[in-house]
């Protein structure tokens, strides 16, 4: 195989082009790839039928390792295999230890074989079967022959895709990869935008010889993404480290709210929240991290003015003279949220999510947020983010989470 190997990877399925299948398989198949050195170059999607024949001819043209997904079901459209078979010129055999091990499954089940079944039993001459642990539909490898480049046939249920790729299919990955030098490395980082962040690196980066620089940018968070030798990526880490460290989160694939619960956890410390404008947001996301209950006291959403009094003690008189999202508020919030569960920190928020409710003073989209602690000065910060509803909860609780995370590591 030529380094560094071109891979494309060819979703097959009509249910995917409709929107009724989420498509998961790129994702899981690049992550699996590029610890060997091998990189998707392109994915493409097409429907179940011939398309796939024109599909894998493309992508033969241009590639060394093409990795195809479904059809290789019991039912007509099902025709990968064929397919395969008559692209390579290897006939179809009958594999009776497929079948077996099909019919062995539906027996366990109480389930009857039709006559469309055994067609999964039937391979490629020559072509190396991945065993299906999962399902019924074996995978298939076909070595390079000719004008056809390696082949992966493999089911398209994630269930049975998954397991059959980390059992079989990654060791032959691997043989054919090779030894290559090439690393990744993602830098997650809040509180700076896209732009603002490549003024900082982008020129030192890019005058790395053989450095891949990439920026991805969600709401409230910019990934910086380095990929290339393990010394051009360690040089571009001391330049990323050097100007944006009070801002990266993680080096890994963890959310904003995992790094929370794990300082949390390391510290021995405990959070509350109180929310009004995000709804409960806030503590959904904390609660969403596996071990949370371990840090995570309470939340309240209280919604109304009442609530606000009723639950937290936030004076009636205060909110009538200044309202409810303002400074004032949200440090009450915070200190009513911390005193009545114990907690270590709590995390306030009140805003105004819009289309209505803004007025000159205070437009839609403004949000107080507030982070009290036993410890420490309760701790206050004004923001402005005019958007939808949806995202501004989002952003809200990004920027609450990030108040907490630099608290915590006292940046």
């Amino acid at each position: 195989m030529r380094s560094p190997a071109r891979v494309e990877v060819l979703n097959t399925g009509t249910e995917i082009l409709f929107g009724s299948v989420i498509n998961t398989h790129l994702s899981f198949l690049a992550q699996r790839l590029f610890p060997l050195g091998l990189r998707v170059q392109r994915q493409v999607t097409v429907p179940d039928g011939d398309a796939i024949r024109d599909a894998i001819l493309e992508s033969a043209s241009r590639s060394d390792l093409i990795l195809v997904t479904g059809g290789l079901g019991p039912t007509s459209d099902d025709i990968t295999r064929e397919i395969v078979a008559e692209l390579t010129r290897r006939p179809l055999r009958y594999d009776d230890r497929i079948f077996q091990k099909i019919k062995e499954r539906f027996d366990r089940r109480g389930l009857k074989l039709t006559d469309r079944i055994s067609r999964q039993a039937y391979v490629p001459e020559g072509a190396v079967v991945l065993p299906n642990d999962f399902g019924t539909a074996p995978g298939l490898y076909l070595p390079a022959q000719d004008r056809i480049p390696h082949l992966f046939l493999l089911p398209g249920p994630p269930r049975e895709l998954q397991p059959m790729v980390d059992t079989y299919a990654l060791p032959i990955w691997q043989r054919l990869a090779g030894d290559h030098d090439i690393h990744a490395r993602t830098f997650r980082t809040t509180g700076l935008g896209e732009s603002y962040i490549e003024s900082m690196v982008g020129e030192r980066l890019l005058a790395i010889p053989g450095l891949e620089l990439g920026y991805c940018a969600r709401m409230g968070e910019v990934d910086v993404r380095v990929v290339g030798s393990r010394s051009a990526v360690d040089a571009a880490s001391e330049i990323i480290q050097s100007e944006l460290a009070p801002c990266i989160f993680s080096t890994e694939e963890k959310e904003l709210e995992e790094v929370i619960v794990q300082l949390l956890t390391a510290k021995q410390a405990t959070l509350a929240t109180a929310e009004s404008c995000t709804g409960g947001l806030l503590a959904n996301r904390v609660t969403d991290v596996a071990g949370a209950s371990v840090v995570f006291l309470e939340g309240n959403v209280t919604y109304s003015n009442d609530a606000k009094t009723r639950t937290l003690g936030v004076s009636a008189e205060l909110i009538s003279a200044v309202g409810a999202v303002s400074e004032e508020v949200a440090r009450a919030m915070a200190e009513g949220a911390l005193q009545r569960s114990g907690a270590a920190f709590a995390l306030s928020t009140t805003g105004i999510a819009g289309p209505d409710g803004g007025t000159a003073e205070k437009p839609v989209g403004t949000v107080f947020i507030g982070l009290a602690s036993c410890r420490q000065a309760t701790q206050v910060e004004k923001l402005f983010f005019p958007t939808d509803r949806r995202t501004f909860k989002s952003v809200c609780t990004q920027y609450a989470l990030d108040m907490l995370r630099k608290r915590l590591l006292e940046i």
